[in-house]
């Protein structure tokens, strides 16, 4: 019995010294970088008090996180988070709870950002350790939030004679992609692996996401948000995603238009959808996306008549032509994504050169 507490209490003693060893920031202390706009909560992407038209979906997706990141400096050896979440837990089959709930670590070395751990807590309302055991040099941190959860708080601990301090934002221009469950990393392993994502660690320039899985429609009330983000650089459309052939044809242009009476000059990039794979047998789904990839070609050609510093993506296989990408018939795997940034990256180069964004 003696030796039973002696163990526990040597447990204990251990747990608390563990426990002391580690200082918390709260990450509202750190750099948030990714939002289009200020919002209230530091979490969410858009203000839902001040924008409505939202549905009951649409706003509980634009209260998580894809596409924001911290970004700080520490010479701490561990690094490790105690987010707090709201009720919601994304059910999507092929999105592992890495990227859904997790957080995804990249730190700067020699110039690029190099992937240093990916995690999720165990349970809601556990700790995790996201990096561990590494040296006490200076770091730059870039620390990706989760694609599909909101968050309503989060803090960061470091060692506890560890310095933590927010840095500048390491990215340049400002680039608004408003887009689909694609742009969103559906289907993708962890948080930073959206394209919008791995483009902008590749460039350098800095992609804030509006991306709603399954409701990027071409809704107006999204155009009136898109118009108030005065100082983009430029906006980049995953638009023909999630409409079917009637509704690209019926909403493109209002859409257009009502941006363009806001920002009249703003180079606004639209990107043809990809081939999805569910297409390769199913006859009439195949049917379906092609009347949409269609749809989406005669109405930009009417879009760039009509409108200045309007352009059209059409490039063929952003994921591959080889059928091997899919993870679930309609998103890419990582894979997928990979190719899909890679094929964009120089065609969006292109147009921003044109408008100066380097």
């Amino acid at each position: 019995m003696k030796k039973h507490l002696f163990l526990f209490a040597a447990a204990l003693l251990f747990a608390c010294n563990a426990s002391a060893q580690l200082r918390f920031v709260d990450a509202t202390e750190l750099n948030l970088i990714g939002k289009a706009q200020p919002t209230p909560h530091p979490y969410h992407r858009i203000d839902t008090v001040r924008y409505k038209g939202f549905t009951k979906t649409e706003n509980q997706q634009v209260r998580c996180s894809p596409g924001l990141a911290l970004v700080f400096r520490t010479n701490s050896t561990r690094i490790e988070l105690r987010p707090e979440y709201a009720s919601f837990v994304y059910g999507g089959a092929s999105t592992p709870r890495v990227a859904s709930e997790g957080f995804d670590l990249y730190i700067r070395k020699d110039g690029e950002w190099l992937y240093a751990s990916s995690l999720a807590p165990s349970k809601r309302g556990n700790d995790l350790t996201i990096v561990k055991e590494m040296d006490s040099s200076e770091k730059e941190c870039l620390l990706y939030l989760p694609n599909y959860s909101e968050l309503l708080s989060l803090q960061v601990g470091v060692d506890e004679n560890a310095h933590i301090e927010p840095m500048e934002n390491p990215f340049r221009h400002k680039i608004v992609i408003f887009g689909s469950s694609y742009t969103h990393g559906v289907s993708t392993s962890r948080a930073g692996m959206s394209y919008p994502m791995q483009i902008e660690r590749s460039t350098g320039l800095y992609f804030c996401s509006i991306a709603c899985s399954g409701n990027c429609k071409l809704q107006p009330y999204f155009a009136d948000y898109l118009c108030d983000v005065k100082d983009a650089d430029a906006m980049v459309f995953d638009a023909f995603s999630n409409p079917d052939a009637k509704m690209i044809r019926e909403r493109l242009i209002p859409f257009i238009a009502r941006i363009r009476e806001a920002l009249p000059t703003t180079p606004l990039i639209f990107v043809q959808t990809i081939y999805r794979e569910n297409g390769n047998f199913n006859l009439r789904y195949r049917q379906q996306e092609a009347d949409k990839r269609q749809a989406a070609r005669e109405m930009m050609a009417q879009a760039m008549k009509q409108f200045d510093n309007v352009y059209f993506i059409d490039k063929k296989n952003l994921t591959g032509d080889d059928h091997v990408t899919s993870a679930d018939g309609i998103h890419p795997s990582d894979l997928g994504y990979w190719r899909w940034a890679k094929n964009l990256e120089p065609e969006l180069l292109k147009v921003f050169k044109k408008h100066g964004i380097r």
